[in-house]
């Protein structure tokens, strides 16, 4: 133990430990009202994702040479269970890392610019016909490459991310800052809709932008362009339920002859 001290290095904490400390510790915040939502990742030892947003975020992660040294041990942890709460809000991560001790990391993403944002939503217009498809990622391979495309689609930045951690680690990316990255992927396999809320962004606006460039023969009239029953008086029509015309009885028949 003396050793570690000297030397400025912490005593090894076991995986089963550290994971005790940290459901004693998320056990207290309960108590104290808060909401927990740890990341579970069901299959050990595949892809930390298996949905089209969870790998094409991992994916895009992993295409930055800033994160590269840090990446692994953070697959290591989201993996082992270590990311005992991880709360998606618009422009910010919250969350907890269990390690030696339970630390706090927080991630600032800057929203995405209202000019980059109509130039997706430009570019993807009339191709996303159902909110459900694009949740589910299955659109066609250009919309989904648009979205997904480094620097200029809904995926932030390294420039774009702030990161903090009440670690003692001076890197500028420490493991659970990483386990935390990956994390997000996990994340959003179950709830895809928590990227466009955590760029500050609305999906509904792709679906909106759905019918723009259709061949008008597919587009809905305007609504002042339909007309009313109302309207229909000018015309002299009766819009009443149609109510066939009963035949006379034969004896009313006699009496007219």
């Amino acid at each position: 133990m003396a050793r570690y001290e000297n030397w400025g290095f912490r005593p090894y904490v076991s995986v089963a430990e550290r994971q005790h400390n940290a459901a004693r510790e998320m056990e207290k915040r309960k108590r104290d009202g808060h909401t927990i939502s740890p990341v579970i990742i069901e299959v050990r030892g595949g892809g930390i994702a298996k949905t089209f947003w969870g790998q094409s975020w991992c994916r895009n992660l992993e295409r930055y040479s800033d994160y590269a040294n840090r990446l692994p041990r953070g697959r290591t942890y989201v993996r082992n269970g270590s990311v005992v709460d991880l709360q998606i809000e618009r422009g910010v991560i919250h969350a907890y890392v269990s390690g030696s001790s339970v630390y706090k990391v927080e991630l600032n993403i800057t929203p995405v610019a209202k000019a980059h944002w109509k130039s997706i939503c430009k570019d993807c217009s009339g191709a996303v016909d159902s909110l459900v498809e694009l949740l589910q990622g299955r659109l066609s391979k250009a919309v989904m490459d648009r979205i997904c495309r480094p620097h200029v689609g809904l995926f932030p930045a390294p420039a774009e991310i702030k990161l903090s951690c009440s670690c003692p680690d001076s890197a500028r990316m420490c493991k659970h800052v990483a386990a935390v990255l990956y994390g997000i992927g996990a994340r959003l396999d179950q709830q895809p809709e928590l990227l466009f809320r955590l760029r500050g962004v609305d999906e509904s606006e792709l679906i909106h932008g759905a019918t723009a460039d259709l061949p008008l023969a597919k587009q809905a009239p305007p609504s002042s362009k339909i007309l009313k029953s109302t309207d229909l008086d000018i015309f002299g029509l009766d819009l009443a339920e149609f109510v066939p015309e009963k035949k006379p009885p034969r004896a009313r028949k006699k009496a007219a002859r």
